[in-house]
């Protein structure tokens, strides 16, 4: 295959609405439409078809020269008018294959992806630390753009994101931004967070916080005055205290579940449902604001179990939300139906009395 024939079949993805391009040996190329996996009407690929690709997206001569020893590999790839895309190169079997994640051309708005208007007042938050969350492919991503997006459109500051690989390319507005690619930038997130605390940053966003020691630099800049923005791989506010508290030693747990009660603003959670028009995916979120009653929880880990009920009760004063009540909006709003709403809420029984209470 050679790069006239990868673009395309990159830009035929694009134009028929997937969200991600498989191509591995022995299948024919696939794309990712609303959330499942449709295999095109081409030729098995063979491990020399994935070997061009990958030295078509490759830049890096070093890697190119011992590519044979390329085991796993994220970067990213541009067709010029086309899109950009997030590409993981991996061996299968012995042999290449990638994943590549289709990127919007234009930056994503909070009114452009749906998403509750409180996301705005987060977006405006000044120091502390907010954290996306969600499984792989849930839109957080995105979600981190149009919050950045925001702070650019609003905001006079300097804002610096660290990411692998940088996805959305970011223009100067109201604000400054600096963007920095882990492999090219810096060799780590660590590495790239420690030396943030030195270039005068107001806004830090850290694509993904990976380890103990990449987690205690983002406190502590949260804690220094900063906003960081940073994403985890759980799937709601209680799941994602705990998976940060677990990265540490027990003995360090209660004094870094004190700091996090301190410095955690918001957690936004999020999972991709189909919409009712068949026109790709809705997103559905639950969002904890981390007021004094939920700073209460956190510390107490014999109390965190009553978050969910703190957040149920808290949308009409603070804009926190469950899954089950964003569900029961989209619901009502038609953008998604009962049979999706049913298999996505987080316990059925609960929801269908809800949806009897609310006629």
């Amino acid at each position: 295959m050679d790069r006239d024939q990868l673009h395309l079949l990159l830009g035929a993805g694009v134009k028929h609405g997937a969200s991600d391009i498989h191509l591995r040996v022995g299948d024919a190329p696939t794309y990712r439409v609303r959330g499942a996996l449709a295999p095109l009407k081409y030729d098995k690929l063979r491990p020399a078809d994935t070997e061009a690709i990958t030295r078509i997206i490759l830049a890096d001569p070093a890697l190119l020269e011992n590519l044979d020893a390329l085991q796993e590999y994220d970067t990213s790839y541009s067709v010029p008018q086309v899109a950009r895309f997030r590409v993981n190169i991996h061996r299968q079997r012995g042999s290449l294959s990638l994943v590549l994640r289709i990127i919007a051309g234009e930056i994503p708005t909070i009114e452009s992806l749906g998403l509750p208007s409180v996301l705005r007042s987060i977006a405006e938050t000044e120091r502390g630390l907010v954290l996306v969350t969600g499984a792989t492919g849930s839109g957080k991503s995105s979600t981190l753009a149009a919050l950045i997006n925001h702070i650019n459109e609003t905001r006079r500051v300097h804002i610096l994101t660290i990411e692998d690989p940088i996805e959305f390319l970011h223009r100067n507005n109201r604000a400054s931004i600096t963007q920095r690619e882990i492999g090219i930038d810096t060799r780590s997130f660590a590495i790239a967070l420690r030396a943030a605390l030195r270039m005068d940053p107001d806004v830090i966003l850290v694509g993904e916080m990976r380890d103990t020691e990449s987690i205690e630099i983002a406190l502590k800049a949260a804690e220094t005055g900063h906003v960081v923005f940073s994403t985890v791989h759980t799937t709601d506010a209680p799941k994602t205290i705990s998976r940060l508290l677990a990265t540490f030693p027990p003995d360090e747990q209660a004094a870094v579940r004190n700091r996090l009660s301190e410095s955690l603003r918001a957690t936004v959670s999020q999972r991709l449902v189909p919409r009712a028009d068949g026109k790709g995916r809705a997103v559905a979120m639950e969002i904890m604001i981390a007021t004094g009653m939920i700073q209460d929880l956190m510390k107490d880990p014999a109390r965190i179990s009553q978050m969910k009920d703190v957040i149920e009760k808290g949308r009409s004063q603070y804009g926190m939300q469950t899954f089950d009540q964003h569900l029961v909006d989209l619901l009502h709003s038609g953008t998604i139906t009962l049979e999706t709403a049913l298999s996505a809420c987080t316990n059925r029984g609960d929801f269908e009395r809800t949806l009897n209470f609310n006629g």
